[in-house]
């Protein structure tokens, strides 16, 4: 099913990417030209949509503070899908709960770990669930890719966990999964209009 368990702790690295070719971008990602230098000094956050019909298909945006412009917009999954992965206090299968995450750290190059997490990552902040003691931990917006951001080689029969081979690889353990495409667009189109701070995920 392309899920990737989400349990353990990241030493995380500060790297960035230049940008990417015209044409890796994916033509569902969307952005504009970079806002006037008086503006990009809001800042930006990410956006993570649920869709209640259909959690594999929901959306995040990175959206320009103060004014809500959307400057890019992709595909993204969070959780197992059906009652459980709808369900933001179950560990493991339920998606992210609402409210507003801080952004701690990016990288191109995560190794792996218990987390079985490779690549291009953006860790955020622990959450404690509606219940008030349920605590997500160990969050990231990710993909499915070796850990120097290629993809790995089609394993006959089964998923890889260094490939992305198909829809089912937007369901998830818990974390925000994007398409390889997708999380390197968004981290290109970060680096241009800065780096958000915060993840607001909403219903």
């Amino acid at each position: 099913m392309g899920t990737r368990i989400c349990a353990a702790s990241l030493a995380a690295t500060a790297a960035l990417t230049a940008g990417l070719a015209t044409s890796t971008v994916p033509a569902h990602a969307r952005a504009t030209e970079p806002p006037a230098p008086s503006t990009r000094a809001v800042g930006t956050h990410l956006l993570f949509n649920k869709n209640q019909r259909d959690p594999a298909a929901s959306r995040v945006r990175l959206v320009q503070s103060g004014t809500g412009k959307v400057l890019a917009d992709y595909r993204a999954g969070s959780g197992q899908g059906g009652t459980a992965g709808r369900d933001e206090c179950a560990r493991n299968k339920g998606w992210l709960p609402d409210g507003t995450y801080r952004v701690l750290s990016h990288t191109t190059h995560k190794r792996g770990g218990r987390d079985g997490i490779n690549g291009y990552a953006i860790r955020i902040a622990d959450k404690t669930c509606r219940d008030g003691r349920t605590q997500r931990t160990a969050l990231f917006l990710h993909s499915e890719m070796r850990s120097d951001g290629t993809q790995g080689d089609a394993v006959p029969g089964r998923d890889s966990p260094y490939r992305w081979d198909g829809e089912g690889d937007y369901r998830s353990l818990g974390c925000v999964k994007l398409a390889p495409a997708d999380i390197k667009h968004l981290f290109a189109a970060a680096q241009r209009y800065g780096w958000p701070t915060t993840l607001k995920v909403v219903k």
